[in-house]
């Protein structure tokens, strides 16, 4: 026999007695439902996360553990969703950074404006340790951090005139997140920022209460802002990671077996959201400029760094070391 076929088959046995050993973890164990919710609509990423989610831990475990999926804000907004599980009335979630903030302040570090360069360079926070260590640290307000996926890079829009500098951004009226990090980054900009949930903020465009707000590209396409914002700036002023989290009270019932296979599964599950992101972005720009939204690519990306300064003076301290931490990390 040569040396391929044994590695093969030897290769084959291990896989299968990985797969019998898997399925054993799951033999005796009770089936049990678990309701995942979130609160976008099934074209944005959080849906195709939380697709590949359900996939891998319904096929890892056999079946054992089913996850339902709430989409569109059916089981209520981002704050609602997180109290849900902490007292075991939601079991688990995908939620933008902001708000779980408010449960954990350091959690908002990440938000700081323009700390990230590049997509992959707040991965390797994310994933790495400082990230995990944050995640960790959700157990705190009795909240399991599984994993990072991403709302991604944010960009401004708004209904009144295109935005190059911050010059331009005085005294439009900006829904920001229910994040003090944001209401500061915004009125530091000259804004007035108005903190909402997203569900309100929808309608207070489409009513003209407000003119512009602030997300990612996929949000900006996914919700046909362009049926109310005439411009968009690729301000990219903020990264903002989402999470994976479950209500610890749901996570305490599960055996060891299912939370393995649940946490790799949120990871899993955020990587490919974070490819399927990248891959769409292009397409996304190139619809809503056809759509008929006027499109600012090269803001003044250096009188935006320079306007948010206080911000940093501001929250700096606020963070203890990670701040300090992750900008060694980017170096």
């Amino acid at each position: 026999m040569n040396g391929f076929i044994r590695n093969t088959l030897a290769l084959a046995v291990s896989l299968g007695v990985a797969a019998t050993a898997q399925a054993n973890d799951f033999a005796d164990m009770d089936p049990t439902t678990l309701r995942m919710a979130h609160v976008v609509n099934e074209e944005d990423g959080f849906h195709i996360a939380a697709m590949k989610f359900e996939e891998l831990v319904e096929e890892r475990t056999h079946g054992k553990v089913d996850i339902e999926l709430y989409p569109n804000a059916s089981l209520g907004d981002e704050r609602t969703l997180l109290e849900g599980m902490q007292i075991g009335t939601v079991d688990m979630g995908l939620i933008t950074n902001g708000p779980v903030a408010n449960f954990l302040e350091e959690m908002a570090v990440f938000e700081l404006p323009f700390l990230f360069p590049s997509p992959e360079a707040a991965y390797e926070v994310l994933d790495g340790e400082i990230g995990q260590e944050l995640l960790g640290r959700l157990s705190e307000v009795n909240l399991k951090g599984l994993a990072y996926a991403e709302r991604g890079f944010r960009n401004l829009t708004n209904s009144e005139r295109a935005v190059e500098s911050p010059a331009d951004i005085d005294g439009l009226r900006i829904r920001v997140m229910e994040n003090p990090v944001y209401v500061d980054t915004f009125r530091e900009l000259g804004a007035n920022a108005v903190p909402m949930a997203w569900t309100e903020a929808l309608t207070a465009m489409q009513q003209g209460t407000i003119d512009g707000q602030e997300n990612p590209v996929n949000v900006i396409h996914s919700f046909k802002l362009f049926e109310t914002q005439d411009h968009m700036t690729l301000s990219r002023h903020t990264y903002a990671p989402a999470i994976f989290v479950m209500g610890m009270p749901a996570w305490g019932e599960l055996p060891e077996a299912a939370r393995t296979v649940i946490a790799q599964a949120a990871q899993e599950a955020a990587e490919h959201e974070r490819r399927v992101n990248a891959e769409l972005e292009a397409e996304q720009l190139a619809e809503l400029r056809k759509a008929g939204m006027q499109i600012v690519e090269d803001p003044d990306i250096a009188a935006f760094q320079e306007a948010v300064i206080p911000v940093y003076e501001k929250y700096g301290e606020q963070f203890g070391d990670y701040l300090p931490r992750i900008q060694e990390a980017l170096k």
